[in-house]
């Protein structure tokens, strides 16, 4: 039976492929207010707008390419039951051939109904061909079509099958996250004890004071190749 790899992803996975990050230095944070577009009242107040934003980031994902470590990541498939859980809403995982995505804040590439956003009924996938959300343009219970993100203030309903896949994990893997958001940063605890953890990642993350990690400081494409010859010497 293959080990069980379970992998957290932020945005520092994804900034090689050139996709803007959120939180970084330059991230979109820095020239957009949370509050105006990743919040429920920012969409209430203006949904043109938050829409646009979007669609601006829709965009520029197309144009994006997934990079080694997403390949890497999938390669890892033939030798391991691997689970990527990630906090970025962008679709270079899968493009990069990870066959199970657990995506935390949602999807980038699929538009919701705004007064039910997780009615499955509803969830409608864009293409590069009609990417944008028009003003205007309803999902099929007649609301406002909203990306399908989950924004601040709303609840994760994905949290508990994700904390699922860590407790059941034999190795533990954090890429590109700072920890720093809540409720994904908490899944390191769901770890079994004494499994290898590793964290990789050119910055300094703060992790519990519990935690055993095995850090390695680098960018991401530079770092799973590291992980992975470390992994072809674990017991």
């Amino acid at each position: 039976m293959k080990k069980k790899i379970v992998v957290l992803t932020g945005a520092g996975v994804s900034a090689e492929s050139g996709f803007s990050t959120f939180r970084d230095k330059d991230g979109l944070w820095e020239t957009h207010p949370v509050e105006q577009v990743a919040t429920p009242e920012g969409w209430q107040a203006d949904p043109v707008f938050v829409n646009e934003f979007y669609n601006g980031l829709r965009r520029q994902l197309v144009e994006a390419s997934p990079n080694e470590a997403h390949r890497l990541l999938a390669r890892l498939e033939k030798t391991y039951d691997v689970t990527i859980i990630t906090q970025n809403v962008d679709n270079l995982h899968e493009r990069g051939g990870s066959s199970k995505v657990i995506h935390l804040h949602g999807e980038l590439m699929k538009a919701c109904s705004s007064i039910a956003p997780n009615d499955p009924q509803h969830i409608v996938t864009l293409t590069p061909g009609e990417i944008d959300i028009r003003p205007g343009q309803l999902a099929g219970d007649g609301s406002l079509l909203r990306p399908f993100i989950v924004w601040f203030g709303e609840p994760v309903p994905l949290i508990e099958a994700a904390a699922a896949e860590v407790a059941q994990a034999d190795i533990f893997v954090i890429i590109g996250s700072s920890l720093a958001v809540y409720p994904a940063a908490g899944l390191i605890r769901h770890c079994r004890r004494g499994i290898p953890v590793f964290l990789i990642d050119p910055q300094e993350v703060r992790l519990p004071a519990h935690a055993s990690v095995e850090i390695i400081r680098e960018p991401a494409t530079i770092g799973v190749a590291r992980l992975i010859e470390l992994l072809n010497n674990l017991p």
